[in-house]
């Protein structure tokens, strides 16, 4: 009973202190000065240097994706059908969920493991002792680069896996790439995409939140900064799946109601 009772007194703790730590991004956020340097070397960190392993993981997706489709879109004749199915997807469901993933583990655990060092070898601290906000500097501006870059990688791994699919679509079949996707554009509506990119903006948000969190709150000692980033990486993922399983359920019910 006192083990229960402890543990849900932590869920409690860790709770109303993240989101003590939430509010005070909001405050932060509109005062200035605004770390707009800070910001963009965070984006660059964020985005560019993902890109290749996007773009390897958004190929494959695709391309295993209509591979593995095609037998059973062939036995109903509905082949003709494999890059709008794929496309959709890719777009509304697979690329957003597992770019976020591919993110948590890198951008989550190395925010995590970045701040917990500096916590650890008290650079935060020294960074008050000259006057700097170390929560606008090194937090506001991460959180807010994950929130912008996610999305951004969302995208371009959609673009990538479905490029991908073509080149599945056409080892047993020929297309032209243009005529691809044609069809793949020809049947995307609005409410595909809208739902999808939305949902992006919250992965970045708390991957940037709970890697900043974890790091800046790491306790003294080196192992807590393996014990950050790894608890970074799992949260992270786990807020992934459950952003994802209510946005699911707001869009079912409003294309229910529409």
């Amino acid at each position: 009973m006192t083990t229960v009772t402890n543990t849900l007194k932590n869920v409690f703790t860790e709770t109303g202190n993240m989101a003590a730590f939430t509010g005070r991004f909001f405050k932060e956020l509109v005062l200035p000065p605004f770390q707009i340097n800070e910001f963009l070397r965070q984006c660059y960190a964020v985005g560019y240097k993902s890109l290749p392993l996007i773009t390897i993981t958004g190929f494959i997706m695709g391309l295993v994706l209509t591979i593995q489709s095609r037998p059973t879109m062939a036995k109903f004749g509905a082949e003709s059908w494999l890059p709008r199915m794929v496309s959709l997807s890719l777009i509304r469901e697979i690329a957003p969920v597992i770019t976020a993933l591919i993110c948590a583990g890198k951008i989550a655990s190395g925010i995590g493991a970045e701040l917990g060092s500096m916590k650890v070898t008290e650079q935060i601290d020294a960074m008050e002792v000259a006057a700097i906000n170390p929560y606008k500097y090194l937090v506001v501006t991460r959180i807010l680069a994950t929130t912008l870059m996610i999305p951004l990688l969302v995208i371009y791994a959609d673009l990538v896996g479905i490029y991908g699919g073509y080149i599945g679509y056409n080892i047993h079949s020929e297309m032209s790439l243009f005529g691809y996707f044609s069809g793949v554009f020809e049947h995307l509506e609005f409410l595909d995409i809208l739902p999808a990119i939305i949902k992006t903006f919250f992965f970045g948000f708390f991957i940037g939140l709970i890697g900043c969190y974890k790091g800046f709150n790491a306790a003294n000692g080196t192992a807590s900064v393996g014990i950050a980033a790894n608890s970074a990486v799992v949260t992270a993922s786990l807020s992934i799946f459950i952003i994802d399983m209510l946005t699911v359920q707001i869009t079912d019910f409003l294309f229910a109601t529409s």
